[in-house]
């Protein structure tokens, strides 16, 4: 009816109905793109970097710190552990089972791949949160001052 000629006219009619389906098919494959890379966006190392001049953050409950210092030594809390031995310890240490949080505190000098076999243990002992601790700026602390003496 609207896709017929009207043969009473002699000449041709226009289709007063708009054809939606190529619309559609356009929009099913974007929607399938973005489907398939979203996923692929989030992926990476989930970490919270400090910003130059941020404030320290006041902890109202204990939070469990891995430690390395410059010799490569990689202590819980105080207590030092060997990097072979810090999943098994970190699989069974109650506080980072339950939280599922630990906190790195690294020195500056200590190698990059030792602070990722670090994590790779927390990892693998099923931690799935692991912060960072780090010295705030000169910058921070200044200003930190500041506005403690403004008040």
């Amino acid at each position: 009816m609207g896709m017929g000629s009207n043969r009473g006219s002699g000449g041709r009619s226009t289709m007063s109905e708009i054809n939606v389906t190529p619309m559609v098919d356009v929009m099913l494959v974007l929607l399938i793109i973005f489907m398939v890379t979203a996923p692929l966006i989030q992926q990476g190392v989930k970490v919270n970097l400090p910003e130059a001049r941020a404030a320290p953050v006041e902890a109202a409950e204990k939070k469990l710190v891995l430690s390395i210092d410059m010799q490569k030594r990689v202590y819980i809390g105080e207590a030092e552990v060997a990097l072979d031995e810090l999943e098994k310890k970190l699989a069974a240490n109650a506080k980072a089972q339950s939280d599922k949080e630990v906190y790195l505190h690294a020195d500056r000098d200590v190698p990059y791949g030792v602070v990722v076999d670090v994590m790779a243990a927390a990892q693998r002992a099923g931690i799935t949160n692991v912060g960072m601790i780090t010295d705030p700026t000169a910058g921070a602390r200044t200003s930190n001052k500041k506005k403690e003496a403004r008040r």
